[in-house]
């Protein structure tokens, strides 16, 4: 069984090109049980964030998971193959801890990153697309993940996307203390927008769904208002923040026109864009996207300390992977124990059974033995024939 993915690298893939494969919770789980419908595919896990598309795949045969994933969603692949990065096997394996650490990130040493590598795989395991494989793998990875957050700081500077837009909000507009924001959505990445604007000294109100279903959870100090009045707060403010999961745009210019007073600085979020990229040509307006955060790449030092945790659960993976594919070798080994035998029964009907059992075991260890000669070793058999011995107690015994 194979380990295949294909990223849509924010390096290679404008924000443009980005929001056309950036899936809701809903929509990834469509992907991924249709994915999984194709021959071949024992599992897949579709991984849908801001910065990143990644859809890794446990398969019997070559595939490509790029071209997948654009034939599924209805998008034409030709505009995304040069975007694409394709890994295989190995080099797979060590991407997914690097992404669960933070390494590959735009924002390096990011917080959110691994919290959403746990939902992918929550949300495959829940559509019923993962298998043993990516079950397995991807438990390793969100362990390197936290294992590193846990014993080391990758970086002093802003590690989210949130705080990197109060980071360029305070660049663009100095002290924030005082300033009203709007912030629309309350999902993960606008509450922690809302939170750290409150932080900074802004007066915050945010943006409630009245559909909206389950707990409502609201940062303590900002106000409140329903969604489709934002319109009518938005004036006044200085500062318009928004991250929804909306799959339109939640502010046209044609909304912001009956608006005498607008913010002066927007900063979107959201992937798809929820701010029509022409609201930034409007008169005393700025507009940033995700894009226009900037990544940092000056800090992207990784401690030897990263290195060896990641390097340690590679290898725990690994050994589990091998484990695997042995125990399928060892069904065959036993029918052909139990054919060696049923031959020797056979050939020597004069022979005691217990005769037979220790002609067999012999050749059948002989042969084992030759043909791992180049891998096997004294301590490895030490350590089989205590194992052996372990069991044999309460064994019947053949005479």
């Amino acid at each position: 069984m194979n380990i295949i993915m294909s990223g849509l690298e924010h390096s290679l893939a404008p924000i443009a090109l980005r929001e056309h494969l950036s899936f809701t919770k809903q929509q990834t789980t469509e992907m991924v049980s249709k994915i999984q419908s194709f021959s071949q595919i024992s599992g897949c896990v579709l991984i849908s964030t801001c910065n990143r598309t990644e859809l890794y795949l446990s398969c019997s045969e070559e595939k490509n998971p790029g071209e997948l994933l654009c034939q599924v969603s209805g998008t034409e692949y030709g505009l995304y193959k040069d975007a694409f990065v394709t890994r295989c096997g190995k080099e797979a394996v060590e991407h997914l801890m690097e992404v669960a650490a933070g390494l590959r990130s735009r924002i390096f040493g990011e917080d959110q990153i691994i919290s959403q590598v746990k939902g992918a795989i929550a949300i495959a395991r829940e559509a019923g697309t993962t298998d043993a494989i990516l079950e397995t793998l991807f438990r390793f990875a969100i362990s390197a993940g936290k294992e590193i957050r846990a014993k080391v700081r990758l970086t002093s500077v802003p590690t989210s996307a949130a705080s990197m837009s109060v980071a360029l909000l305070k660049e663009k507009m100095g002290e924030l203390k005082g300033k009203k924001a709007l912030v629309i959505g309350n999902g993960e990445m606008g509450r922690l927008s809302a939170s750290l604007l409150l932080q900074a000294g802004c007066h915050v109100t945010v943006t409630l769904r009245t559909y909206r279903h389950g707990e409502t959870i609201v940062p303590p100090g900002c106000g409140v208002v329903p969604y489709d009045e934002r319109f009518q707060h938005m004036e006044g403010c200085d500062i318009l923040l928004s991250a929804t999961t909306s799959p339109h745009y939640t502010v046209t210019v044609e909304q912001l026109k009956e608006i005498p007073s607008l913010p002066a600085v927007m900063v979107d979020l959201a992937i798809p864009r929820d701010i029509q990229p022409e609201v930034g040509q409007l008169s005393g307006v700025s507009l940033y996207n995700i894009d226009d955060l900037g990544s940092y790449l000056e800090n992207r030092t990784v401690p030897q300390e990263v290195t060896d945790i990641l390097r340690a659960q590679m290898e725990n993976f690994t050994r589990w992977l091998n484990y695997k594919d042995c125990m399928t070798s060892v069904e065959s080994l036993k029918q052909a124990i139990v054919n060696r035998l049923l031959t020797a029964k056979e050939l020597n009907e004069e022979l005691t059974e217990a005769e037979i059992i220790e002609l067999s075991v012999n050749k059948t260890v002989d042969l084992l033995v030759t043909g791992l000669a180049e891998r096997i070793t004294s301590e490895n058999l030490m350590k089989c024939e205590s194992k052996i011995r372990l069991h044999t107690t309460g064994c019947p015994v053949v005479s």
